[in-house]
């Protein structure tokens, strides 16, 4: 997630150079952590001894230091590298301005034009308050403004709509207690056309579009391909997939996030090994919807024979994979048992070696399906003595703190079970907040009374994929409620409501969608024998 993500400090944006290229390049200042020991503000300077100029320069010095401290700290007790609840350019839009045609492209509105502007219906073309629309041409980087009346207006709402047209767009069916639409169309084709703006033409889906989200997370990308393979948009998907393909490690591992061009991004950080098991399952669940036909681009079992691979023979012997940050992306060692890896982990590596298994034994492949089998059921032992006499917490030892990821353990990524249902239901009470959001966990360590939408929209699916609707049509309306200003998905939700952090956020938008499918039918689950 964003805030364990990363701690670089993004730079203001002035509405002047959003206006004139896709992608503001920015030197954004950094915090240091401890996995940067050669920080600028530890490193001594080439050529310079320690020491020296100390005169009449020192209290410029001391002055400037104790200034850049004070800054950091006071970022950091704001939500450190997180976007505040501000709408200064280059931390805050309401979302993407864009265009049709190929290839597509977008950058953020100005928040400074956001009052009383309004999206084109089934378009990424903005109606500005003075009536002009904003957009990108066709084929084009930069966003124009021009009268509505203007063809370049038609054609991008031609483009985007028949984009849409080409699949579904989910609306949840009706309320089934009032028979009514609960009116989701809106949210459900922008969050579409967001997973669109994000998703680069070499299959990159970016989290969102600001420096400290603008990469691929192979976690966050997998739920895009299952988002675009439910709304029959597969050739999204199989860009995605081919991306990832194309990005893994001959070890099966992938980095922990790509830049949008696919090379890795160094920051020190480990590889995550959550997102071998969530690239196996969106595999899966592609191929459920779209089985590969003769000759398609990219084949995709090389990827999961290396990912599944990988996992099998990374279970120890009590079945269990090694520690590793989730996604929350913290070092083990900080967790309650840094010994053992979190739910955040098992979950979706349980859900990854069932879906090898069958897209194994579906390619013919006996041998690689029994292995894989052996293991997921290996894991799926192992969860059974480890984590569940604790009621499924994040780290499994008496009095653990509850977290979302133990919805990685129910439907759509696992048979429905009552004990872990149970588990789903008292994770969400204790991490609910007062604006009516979530926490990502029980006594989370980041702001208190910040709600993240991933967290919301995970216990929506769920509850969709579970048969329990009441339950997922609120998660829904508190989603669609504290959209932007412009209809938009943030990642956060701040204690007065509003939306706080970067728009789009292509995982909420991703995870939506399935929520939304999974009301009108069925999502498949990865078999477990």
């Amino acid at each position: 997630m964003a805030d364990e993500r990363d701690t670089t400090v993004a730079a203001p944006v002035s509405a002047d150079a959003v206006s004139g290229a896709t992608a503001v390049k920015t030197v954004p200042p950094r915090v240091p952590t401890e996995s940067a020991p050669d920080s600028p503000l530890r490193r001594v300077p080439s050529g310079r001894r320690p020491g020296r100029h100390r005169g009449r320069h020192k209290g410029t010095r001391t002055f400037r230091r104790t200034g850049a401290l004070l800054l950091v700290a006071a970022l950091i007790a704001t939500g450190g590298a997180t976007a505040p609840e501000r709408t200064e350019p280059g931390w805050a839009s309401p979302g993407l301005i864009g265009g049709g045609g190929w290839p597509f492209t977008g950058v953020p509105l100005p928040p400074e034009q956001a009052d009383g502007a309004s999206y084109l219906p089934d378009s990424s073309a903005v109606r500005l308050p003075d009536g002009r629309i904003r957009l990108i041409p066709s084929g084009g980087e930069r966003p124009v403004t021009v009268e509505a009346d203007d063809p370049r207006v038609r054609h991008a709402i031609h483009s985007d709509s028949a984009w849409l047209s080409q699949g579904t767009i989910p609306t949840g069916g009706l309320d089934p207690v009032t028979g009514t639409d609960p009116g989701y169309r809106d949210m459900s084709a922008r969050a579409l056309l967001d997973l669109r703006l994000l998703t680069r033409p070499n299959g990159a889906s970016l989290a969102s579009w600001y420096s400290k989200w603008r990469y691929a997370w192979p976690r966050d990308s997998a739920f895009a391909v299952a988002a675009f393979t439910v709304t029959g948009h597969p050739a999204e998907a199989r860009r995605v997939l081919g991306f990832l393909s194309r990005v893994q490690n001959d070890d099966g591992m992938w980095a922990a996030r790509y830049h949008a061009n696919g090379t890795a991004v160094t920051d020190g950080r480990a590889a995550q090994l959550d997102s071998l098991g969530w690239v196996l399952w969106a595999t899966w669940f592609h191929q459920q919807h779209h089985p590969p036909a003769d000759g398609e681009v990219p084949d995709l079992w090389p990827m999961v024979r290396r990912a599944a691979d990988h996992l099998a023979l990374s279970l120890d012997a009590e079945g269990l994979p090694p520690a590793s940050s989730d996604y929350w992306e913290r070092d083990p060692r900080h967790e309650q048992d840094p010994r053992r890896p979190t739910l955040g982990v098992v979950g979706p590596v349980l859900a990854g070696l069932r879906s090898a298994a069958d897209l194994a034994e579906r390619r013919g492949e006996g041998g690689k399906a029994a292995e894989w089998r052996r293991a997921a059921r290996r894991l799926s032992a192992a969860v059974d003595r480890q984590f569940a006499p604790y009621g499924y917490p994040r780290s499994p030892v008496p009095g653990g703190l509850m977290d979302t990821s133990v919805t990685f353990i129910a439907p759509p990524f696992a048979a429905a079970d009552p004990a872990v249902t149970s588990a789903v239901i008292d994770a969400a009470r204790k991490q609910a907040l007062p604006n009516g959001g979530v926490l990502p966990g029980e006594r989370w360590s980041g702001s208190p009374d910040v709600a993240w939408t991933p967290e919301v929209a995970m216990f929506g699916l769920t509850a969709a994929a579970s048969g329990r609707t009441g339950d997922a049509l609120s998660r829904l309306s508190w989603l669609s409620a504290h959209r932007t200003s412009l209809g938009v998905l943030p990642e956060k939700v701040g204690p007065a409501g509003r939306p706080a952090g970067p728009a789009p956020l292509g995982w909420t938008a991703a995870l939506v969608l399935l929520s939304l499918s999974a009301l009108e039918d069925p999502l498949p689950v990865p078999p477990a024998d």
